[in-house]
C-alpha cells in the first residue's frame, strides 16, 4: 500500500511560488478579497490549483503570505533608533500610515483582517508569522527608550504600543478620518505625554 507523503516545501518552485503571491495580490486588488478563489489565483499565476492547496492550507494564507512577500529580503524587523524615541517613533508611525494608504498593501490588509476575525487558525498565523515579530521589534525598540530613560522604567509595552497603533488602525479599518503625516505626529504626542518619565 503506497503511504501518502508531505510535501517537501523544499522543492517549491520559486518561480511558481512569486506568480501565485503576485496574483494573489493583484486579484484581491482588482476583485476584492470576497471575489478572490483559488481557481482564479492558480489560472493567473499558471499553476494547478492543487499546487497552491498542496502549500497553503487556505486562501487566507495565501493572500498573508503575499502581504509578508512585500518586505522579503529586507535583513529582519528593526525600528530605527537613533537616541532619540520621539523622532524615531515619528518617522515609524508616518511610514506606517503610509502602508496603510497604499493600495498594494491596504487591499490584502484589509481582506486579511476580515477574514482573521472568522478564522483563528489564520489568526495563529498572522501572529506567529506578521504580527508577533513586529511587535518584538517595535518592544525592542521600547526597552532602548527605557534604558535611556526616555520612557518610564516600568511602562507595560503592550499597552505602549496599544496606545500608539491602536487609534490608527481604528482609523484605517471605519475608514472614519484621513491617514496623514500630522496624524501619525498626533498619535506619538499622546503616546510620549502618557509614557514619559
Amino acid at each position: 500500500m503506497p503511504t501518502t507523503r508531505s510535501p517537501n516545501p523544499g522543492r517549491r518552485s520559486e518561480r511558481s511560488r512569486q506568480a501565485i503571491l503576485a496574483a494573489a495580490r493583484e486579484l484581491v486588488l482588482e476583485l476584492g478579497y470576497a471575489r478572490v478563489t483559488i481557481e482564479a489565483i492558480a489560472a493567473r499565476a499558471g499553476v494547478g490549483k492543487q499546487t497552491i492547496y498542496r502549500w497553503w492550507p487556505s486562501k487566507g494564507a495565501v493572500v498573508l503570505d503575499s502581504v509578508l512577500a512585500l518586505s522579503e529580503g529586507e535583513e529582519g524587523i528593526r525600528l530605527p533608533d537613533t537616541g532619540d524615541l520621539d523622532t524615531d517613533l515619528r518617522s515609524v508611525m508616518r511610514a506606517t500610515v503610509a502602508e496603510f494608504a497604499d493600495p498594494a498593501f491596504e487591499a490584502p490588509l484589509r481582506a486579511l483582517t476580515t477574514e482573521i476575525v472568522d478564522d483563528p487558525a489564520l489568526a495563529a498565523l498572522y501572529r506567529e508569522k506578521l504580527a508577533g515579530p513586529v511587535d518584538e521589534a517595535k518592544k525592542e525598540r521600547l526597552r532602548s527608550a527605557q534604558r535611556a530613560g526616555q520612557l518610564k522604567a516600568d511602562a507595560d509595552l503592550d499597552l505602549v504600543l496599544e496606545v500608539l497603533y491602536a487609534p490608527l488602525f481604528q482609523r484605517w479599518l471605519h475608514r472614519s478620518g484621513p491617514l496623514t503625516p500630522e496624524y501619525a505626529d498626533a498619535l506619538v504626542d499622546v503616546t510620549l505625554r502618557a509614557f514619559a518619565p
